[in-house]
């Protein structure tokens, strides 16, 4: 009787291993899930690209406004421009809230971020940090003027540590 049931534990410790994927196929399979979804997005979508102007570029002002120094302190720019990958364009200072390396990533806290009512967003940086290119940043909210982004991104700093402003010009 006790070889009987040794038996019987043995056979089902044995199938119970083997019947087990592991964590890895699913996380791989979570991965090729996530890409394909990206390049989807990436063929439906039309990117906006904005880009700095060129030193040599002539931007004519109108001669009857006055033009008052931009105050930059306290935020960043991101050299070569950035790519709206969703939502509304960019006005000149945003609070940046989240950098991914994968856009599905990058939507899901836009997402997030909208069921809040925030009116967010996600842009597509070519910048190179860690040897990582192209790097899709969420924006909560864009603002004209840097006092209202600075108040946001100060309210958003207990749920968001690293929150950020970006200016965009």
């Amino acid at each position: 009787m006790k070889k009987f049931v040794f038996c019987a534990v043995a056979l089902g410790v044995a199938v119970s291993f083997t019947s087990c994927k592991s964590k890895e196929d699913y996380y791989r399979r979570a991965y090729e899930e996530a890409k394909s979804q990206e390049a989807a997005v990436a063929q439906q979508t039309k990117a906006v690209v904005v880009t700095p102007t060129t030193k040599n570029q002539v931007v004519p002002v109108p001669t009857n406004t006055t033009t008052t120094p931009v105050d930059l302190s306290g935020t960043r720019t991101i050299e070569g421009g950035v790519t709206v990958v969703s939502g509304n364009q960019l006005k000149d200072f945003s609070v940046v809230v989240g950098s991914f390396q994968t856009q599905a990533n990058a939507e899901t806290l836009k997402e997030l971020l909208q069921s809040k009512g925030y009116d967010s967003r996600v842009i597509k940086t070519n910048e190179t940090i860690n040897g990582h290119t192209g790097w899709f940043r969420v924006i909560a909210a864009s603002y004209a003027d840097k006092a209202s982004a600075a108040q946001l991104r100060d309210q958003m700093k207990g749920d968001y540590p690293g929150a950020w402003l970006l200016y965009n010009k």
